[in-house]
């Protein structure tokens, strides 16, 4: 096979490798993130090598419980909502269109098409994972273009370079400080995207639960008095 076919192959492979266990990889070569670096008692530090890591969890941050299912499905779905009607999207502009597809209920069917730009306004916080099997949460102090729910995929590569701060357990990304070098484990996303769905549902229903006891019983008590 030609030289550019084997590198395409090779890429391939690795970004779809687990960083904690593959054989494609040689551990001795990576960086684990330094001891501590998810303690919330620690101000605030700097990561002082380059270092790989793989994403494990996404979740936008601007959304709702309910408003992150209604993304999720449709993403599921391809579409995303203009008003009350629903739109088949292409393929590249699905996730960020299903990011503001919480359509929230403005517009009309027959009013221009929100742009799909309106998911740069979005902040995702993300559960990273180094090469020791490590996790760390990271969020986006500046939006990543790539970053986003369906369109970052679970085993997504990314390398946080040297000098990237760590606040309170938590890695701040930004564009100079993130790069992403995709990829995708399947057997991951699947779970992730399932289970995910349920968490999220289970979240939003016991919210509403307790949303309906307070007032029930703040209506109870009124009568009362």
């Amino acid at each position: 096979p030609p030289l550019p076919s084997l590198v395409a192959t090779a890429k391939a492979r690795l970004l779809a490798a687990d960083l904690t266990s593959s054989s494609y990889l040689d551990g001795a070569q990576l960086c684990p993130l330094p001891p501590g670096t998810d303690s919330a008692n620690v101000k605030e530090a700097k990561l002082r090598h380059h270092t790989h890591v793989q994403v494990v969890d996404i979740e936008n941050l601007s959304l709702s419980r309910w408003e992150q299912v209604e993304e999720m499905e449709a993403i599921e779905r391809g579409e995303r909502t203009r008003g009350r009607e629903i739109i088949r999207v292409a393929d590249e502009e699905s996730a960020d269109a299903a990011e503001s597809l919480a359509a929230r209920g403005t517009g009309t069917g027959t009013g221009p098409r929100p742009p799909v730009s309106a998911a740069k306004k979005a902040t995702h916080r993300l559960v990273l994972q180094d090469c020791k099997g490590e996790r760390v949460y990271a969020v986006e102090l500046t939006r990543i273009d790539g970053i986003g729910v369906g369109k970052t995929n679970m085993g997504c590569k990314m390398l946080l370079r040297a000098g990237t701060p760590v606040a309170r357990g938590t890695v701040l990304l930004t564009p100079e400080n993130c790069v992403l070098l995709g990829g995708k484990i399947d057997a991951w996303h699947d779970a992730w995207m399932n289970g995910r769905m349920a968490r999220l549902k289970e979240a939003a229903g016991a919210g509403n639960a307790h949303t309906t006891t307070t007032t029930t019983t703040t209506t109870t008590t009124t009568t009362t008095t």
